[in-house]
């Protein structure tokens, strides 16, 4: 089953945002690369800075998220972010409103 990853995150002070733009920036293209990655995007609503997925599969998006640029993004995401997370399976990607009126529903923090 296809599986839907969303991720919003909000910078903790402005200084972050070239460390941030680098990072998110490279991790977009190594989404959209990956292998099992069928569309992969991103928006800023509000304020918070918020990506869109959909993968063949949970497992393929695991993958992307322990390895390349993504990984080395986790691992500086609490110096310079705080954020929210949702997944689900689902046949297609939803549009932007309800992405967004899900996160804020059902996202977890991370």
């Amino acid at each position: 089953m296809p599986y839907v990853s969303i991720t919003g995150l909000r910078l903790k002070r402005f200084w972050h945002s070239p460390r941030f733009w680098r990072h998110a920036t490279r991790s977009m293209v190594q989404a959209k690369g990956a292998p099992g990655c069928r569309r992969a995007d991103a928006r800023t609503i509000n304020g918070v800075h918020h990506t869109r997925s959909l993968w063949d599969s949970r497992k393929d998006m695991i993958a992307y998220l322990r390895s390349g640029a993504h990984r080395e993004a986790i691992a500086i995401f609490p110096a310079i972010a705080t954020g929210k997370v949702l997944g689900f399976e689902a046949e297609e990607l939803p549009d932007w409103d309800e992405i967004h009126r899900r996160w804020e529903a059902e996202g977890r923090e991370v």
